[in-house]
């Protein structure tokens, strides 16, 4: 009997597929968004004395309380807020986990979600898979990705359910501005739509510039549900912990979900981050990965490859190689891999429907060394 999957997308993702050539060719990975700092020694040290101290069985289902306060701390001095509570912070096993979960808590078959692309290729599985119809719009190479607001008023019927949005952008590295936030709150109006905000970026930010987070947005109260991710944050992809911000309401329907789903999350994890959130820190992450965007800016200079927008957050940075090849992107990628020893990210795996954009996606949250030497063959193409 053949399995027919439930969604349209591929078997195995292109990061997937890219790393794994990576590793094949021995290429440097400029691919996935895997940073290669170690973690902080006061972190693993508290993993260890989690370990010790007992806590190796199952969390409590919202989270351990102790870590979803010092979310809550944390977030609401960073913020000058009192929104964030206990009662609106629950723990997950990593961000996707997020999306897919509040969107399975605010969809019913049928509805429509309107996200926008270039996207993460997480988001439309997501979508169909709990039954809702995508409805995409895109945002323009030639307008350096902005937001086409007009675009996403029209696409609005009775049928529109949610929308999706993710600031800081990956792959663009572009971030939300109040205006973007008040243009989102005039278009939903009073209609009973609700935002999946991706913030897992949300301290990567560069330039000034300031990361304002969905659940606080006037005009937006009740309605978004915020993903966050650990991983991001510190550097920890493989612990696999994220957590969400959403009004009280809300938390409670997601939590009704995510208890049949993972129930908790691991805690020796949680015991070392809520520890660890508290501790005086290290200068934040976006001060370290603003050098390396700014590092591998100035190697690509002499290259060939065009900027076409600056990334103001996360930690990637795109760039046209249509000076250099007319190959399509994924071809493009795999030759740079397997016959330069540069694994990078095709534009067109964040698209259903690719435009035909040359655009490749390179990730410096890599040691200086890796930047350096990707970069010097970059520079001889």
């Amino acid at each position: 009997m053949a399995i027919i999957p439930k969604h349209t997308a591929a078997a195995l993702n292109i990061f997937t597929t890219m790393s794994s050539l990576a590793r094949k060719e021995n290429a440097y990975n400029l691919s996935q968004g895997l940073p290669d700092f170690p973690v902080f020694p006061a972190l693993s040290d508290l993993l260890k004395e989690a370990t010790i101290a007992g806590f190796n069985q199952y969390a409590p289902m919202p989270g351990l309380l102790e870590l979803r306060e010092n979310i809550a701390t944390v977030f609401n001095n960073r913020y000058r807020t009192d929104f964030c509570t206990p009662d609106t912070v629950t723990v997950t096993p990593g961000a996707t986990y997020g999306i897919f979960t509040a969107l399975a808590t605010v969809l019913n078959k049928g509805d429509e979600v309107i996200y926008l692309e270039p996207a993460f290729d997480c988001y439309v599985p997501a979508i169909e898979i709990n039954g809702g119809i995508p409805v995409c719009i895109r945002l323009e190479e030639e307008n350096h990705f902005e937001i086409a607001w007009q675009q996403i008023s029209d696409a609005i019927t009775a049928r529109t359910r949610a929308i999706i949005i993710n600031t800081p952008h990956n792959p663009t590295g572009r971030v939300w501005t109040q205006s973007d936030w008040d243009q989102l709150a005039s278009i939903i109006g009073n209609r009973e739509i609700y935002v999946i905000s991706d913030e897992v970026y949300d301290t990567i930010v560069y330039d000034g510039q300031q990361h304002l987070p969905g659940f606080l947005q006037k005009g937006l109260e009740g309605k978004v549900l915020s993903v966050y991710s650990f991983g991001k944050m510190y550097h920890i992809t493989g612990w696999k912990v994220g957590f969400l911000i959403a009004a009280p309401a809300l938390t409670e329907a997601f939590r009704s979900i995510h208890q049949y789903l993972s129930f908790s999350v691991n805690t020796p994890a949680q015991y070392a981050l809520a520890k660890y959130l508290l501790l005086p820190h290290q200068e934040p992450a976006s001060v370290m990965l603003q050098a390396k965007r700014d590092l591998l800016l100035t190697r690509m200079q002499p290259s060939r490859f065009r900027l076409n927008a600056l990334s103001k957050g996360t930690y990637f940075q795109l760039f046209d190689y249509s000076a250099i090849s007319d190959m399509d992107d994924v071809t493009f990628a795999r030759w740079l891999a397997t016959a330069h020893k540069v694994a990078t990210i095709p534009l067109s795996a964040f698209y259903r429907k690719p435009p035909g954009i040359k655009q490749v996606r390179l990730s410096f949250a890599k040691n200086d060394d890796i930047l350096n030497a990707a970069t010097e063959i970059l520079c001889k193409l």
